[in-house]
């Protein structure tokens, strides 16, 4: 029985072009500064979003840490939205890498109000931390892959400026806010003193992230880099695979959203099923089923997973599924087919 694997868009594996291009690598010592592909990566990613430097690290997670090590202090507050990856998915790193607290602000989508920011402000007393740094998500993950909305963002980012703040972007699907608005790259990276993107996310690249940011702050995070333990050496094979997904995988990032919209329709002809609702919508799709089934979510993911299908759970009552390049528009229709049955 083939199995279709819906988990996450990190599931992929690396073509055959790929693999190519990461076997016929140049490299060198990148700890060294001297891996010559590292830093052709480096270079053009940092280009596209219009910033001074980048930073190639393991993971996703290293990149966001290492941002907020190299701008805040201990004991500062660093402001994060209420579902965001940072503050449920990377094990209270800030709190262990940085000595900082974060502050949680619930929002619509991901959006975050700028009257709850205005709150959230600390006022000049000893008392209390001193407010540092803003950190928003796009595309939002416990959301449902939801864009944040460009004049949204860049007004928060305005306010958030004029109270001080420095700013970070966890744009580990960045690429698919980008084909999903329109909003280039190098708008996104205008509003933020640092992103953060991810070639394993929706790419296909088998692993590594990007810091990007001024060469200030890049290069402190480059110590940081070392002390978290992310020094590489012969790294180019890894960042020529990350080099051919930015050449040649973001386009059809396009498809993914289209097999999103096949899958959630064939879906909902159950009765009783809702999906969050997600404004602008990308490549994932979270089903609310308890309003149908009496089956607890991991009853429903095992049976699922006895008919060849993979979903994981997303919060009480939900499953989610995301389309990625590995699984064709026929697999997604055939996953969405036995979801129907095994839900009912």
């Amino acid at each position: 029985m083939k199995i279709i694997d819906l988990r996450s868009d990190t599931v992929t594996k690396p073509s055959r072009a790929m693999i190519e291009a990461m076997s016929s690598a140049e490299v060198g010592d990148d700890v060294f500064g001297e891996d010559p592909t590292v830093n052709e990566l480096q270079d053009e990613v940092a280009a596209m979003f219009g910033k001074e430097a980048g930073l190639f690290v393991p993971t996703g997670v290293m990149g966001n840490q290492l941002a907020i090590k190299s701008q805040t202090d201990p004991g500062d507050e660093v402001i994060v939205e209420a579902e965001s990856h940072i503050f449920h998915y990377e094990t209270a790193a800030p709190s262990i890498l940085s000595n900082v607290q974060l502050h949680t602000l619930e929002s619509e989508n991901g959006s975050i109000a700028e009257e709850k920011l205005a709150a959230a402000i600390r006022p000049p007393d000893y008392h209390m931390p001193r407010s540092r740094m803003l950190c928003l998500e796009n595309t939002h993950n416990r959301y449902g892959g939801a864009v944040y909305p460009f004049n949204e963002m860049r007004s928060l980012c305005e306010s958030a400026q004029n109270y001080g703040l420095r700013l970070h972007l966890d744009g580990a699907r960045i690429w698919n806010a980008s084909v999903q608005s329109g909003v280039s790259f190098s708008e996104y990276g205008a509003l933020f003193d640092t992103v953060s993107v991810c070639f394993s996310k929706g790419l296909g690249a088998p692993i590594g992230s990007m810091l990007l940011g001024d060469s200030v702050t890049i290069k402190r995070a480059h110590k940081y880099r070392k002390i978290f333990g992310g020094g590489m050496r012969q790294v180019g094979i890894i960042a020529a695979a990350a080099l051919y997904a930015i050449h040649y995988n973001i386009d059809r990032m396009s498809m993914d959203h289209e097999k999103a919209v096949v899958f959630r329709e064939i879906v909902r002809e159950v009765d009783g099923l809702s999906f969050l609702p997600v404004v602008n919508p990308t490549n994932m799709v979270i089903i609310d089923i308890r309003k149908r089934s009496k089956r607890s979510v991991d009853e429903v993911l095992a049976g699922l997973k006895k008919n060849g299908v993979l979903l994981t759970p997303s919060g009480a009552g939900q499953l989610r599924a995301v389309m990625h390049m590995d699984v064709s528009m026929d697999e997604v229709q055939t996953a969405a087919s036995i979801v129907k049955e095994v839900v009912k």
